[in-house]
C-alpha cells in the first residue's frame, strides 16, 4: 500500500551516515502505507574499506545515485556537493531531503533543498560541541537554522536548538537512530577474538587475561600535527604495557603516521595495528572490550549503549549525555588523566552508567511515524491518492 506521498530523497556521505541512515530506510519502508524513498550517496567517503562493507553489514540498498565527489578542502568537498545534488532534486523533487549528522555532505545537501524551496529534515540535531572550531559544528549549527523538521536524540538537543531560535514546534525528540543499528547488529557481530584471529593478530593481545582497548583516531586535531599524534601514541604506548590495545587505523591516520615517521612507535607485540573494520567486526571488537580510547563520537554513544568504559581523547563532546549517564569520560590529550582513568578501569572502578531514554532501537521507527504525519499534513487539501487528507 502506498502512501500516496511524495519521495523521501535520503542523503548519505561518510561512513558515520549509513549507520544512521540505515534503521531509518528500513523504518520507512516497513511503515503502512509505505513511504518511498531515493538514496543518495555523495561520495564523500569513497574508500569501498571505509563505506562499502557497510551497506552488506547494516543490510542497506545501494544508493539509488552516487554523486562519488570524493575528497578535497571543506570548501571544494561541500561546493563540489551542492554542484551535483542540484540536478538530482531537479529531477526527482521530493517531499523533502532527509539529512542525518554533521559532515559537509550534510549541510550541502541541506542548503541546496533549501534554496529550492523543499523542506529539509535533519536527524541528530541540536548536538553542539560549542567549540566552532570543529568543523562539524560549523555544519550541525547551519544545518539547524534551515532545517523544517528536526529529530533530536537526547532532551539537551531541544534546549540548544531553542537557544538559538528554533521554534519548539519543529522539533521531535525521537531517539538515537545509531542506537537502532547496534541493536540491529547485535545478534550478528563478529566475535572478537575471532575477528583479532583471523587478522594474525599477536595471540598475546586477543588471549590477555586483562583483555584488551580498542583505539580509535581520526580527527584532524589529533592526527594532522606530528608533535601531537607523536604525544598520542606514547600514551597509547604506555598504555600497552598494562593492557594490549588493538587500534583500527582510519586511512588518515596511517598516512600521516608514515609520512611523520611515526610507526615504529608501535610495538607489534602490545599494539595491534588493524586495517579499516566492517561494522560487524566493529561492533564485536568494540562490545568485547575493557575500554576504548577514541575521538569518535560515534563510539562514544556505541560504548554507552553496549555498557563499555569509554575515553574520549577531545576536551569537549557535542553528546554531553555520554558522559553524565553513560559509559563516557572526556581525558582530552592528558596523558596522566588518560593513565589513571585506564587504571581505575582495569581494577573495576570504572564508569557504569545507563543507557539514555529512547537509545531503544525504537528511533526510526518514531521517526517515520512522525514524517509520516507530519508530510501528510503538509500536503495540499486533495494532494494524497487515496483519499489520505
Amino acid at each position: 500500500m502506498s502512501s500516496g506521498l511524495g519521495t523521501v530523497l535520503c542523503v548519505v556521505g561518510a561512513r558515520p551516515n549509513l549507520m544512521k541512515m540505515a534503521p531509518v530506510l528500513r523504518a520507512l519502508a516497513s511503515h503502512v502505507p509505505t513511504i518511498p524513498t531515493l538514496l543518495v550517496h555523495t561520495g564523500q567517503h569513497y574508500d569501498n574499506d571505509m563505506s562499502g562493507q557497510l551497506f552488506e553489514d547494516l543490510q542497506l540498498p545501494r544508493p539509488d545515485v552516487n554523486l562519488e565527489v570524493g575528497s578535497g578542502t571543506h570548501a571544494v568537498q561541500t561546493a563540489d556537493v551542492m554542484r551535483l545534488f542540484e540536478p538530482v532534486v531537479d529531477a526527482h523533487r521530493p517531499s523533502c531531503v532527509t539529512v542525518v549528522g554533521d559532515v559537509n555532505s550534510t549541510l550541502a545537501c541541506a542548503l541546496v533543498a533549501a534554496k529550492k524551496g523543499i523542506p529539509v529534515v535533519h536527524i541528530e540535531a541540536g548536538l553542539r560541541s560549542h567549540d566552532r572550531t570543529m568543523p562539524e559544528e560549523i555544519n550541525r549549527v547551519l544545518t539547524d537554522q534551515i532545517s523544517d523538521r528536526l529529530y533530536t536524540t537526547e532532551r539537551t538537543a531541544h534546549d540548544n536548538l531553542r537557544l538559538e531560535g528554533v521554534p519548539s514546534d519543529r522539533i521531535v525528540f525521537a531517539g538515537n537512530v545509531m542506537i537502532d543499528s547496534v541493536v540491529f547488529g547485535r545478534s550478528s557481530a563478529r566475535r572478537a577474538a575471532s575477528t583479532l584471529q583471523t587478522l594474525n593478530v599477536h595471540p598475546a593481545i586477543w588471549g590477555h587475561p586483562m583483555g584488551y582497548g580498542v583505539v580509535t583516531l581520526h580527527r584532524p586535531s589529533n592526527v594532522d600535527h606530528p608533535e601531537i599524534l607523536r604525544a598520542l601514541l606514547g600514551v597509547l604506548a604506555e598504555v600497552a604495557e598494562s593492557l594490549p590495545v588493538v587500534f583500527a587505523l582510519h586511512p588518515r591516520t596511517r598516512n600521516n603516521m608514515e609520512r611523520f615517521g611515526l610507526m615504529d612507535m608501535v610495538d607489534p607485540v602490545r599494539m595491534a595495528l588493524l586495517p579499516p573494520q566492517g561494522y560487524l567486526e566493529m561492533q564485536g571488537l568494540v562490545a568485547d572490550a575493557s575500554v576504548v580510547l577514541t575521538d569518535s563520537g560515534g563510539l562514544q554513544e556505541e560504548t554507552t549503549a553496549l555498557g563499555v568504559p569509554c575515553l574520549t581523547l577531545r576536551e569537549n563532546t557535542e553528546r554531553p549525555i555520554t558522559v553524565e549517564q553513560g559509559t563516557n569520560m572526556l581525558v582530552g590529550r592528558d596523558r596522566d588523566m588518560i593513565l589513571a582513568a585506564v587504571h581505575e578501569i582495569l581494577n573495576g572502578r570504572g564508569k557504569r552508567g545507563r543507557v539514555p531514554e529512547y537509545w531503544d532501537g525504537h528511533a526510526a521507527e518514531r521517526i517515520s511515524a512522525d514524517l509520516y504525519q507530519w508530510l501528510s499534513a503538509s500536503q495540499p487539501s486533495g494532494c494524497l491518492k487515496g483519499g489520505v487528507q
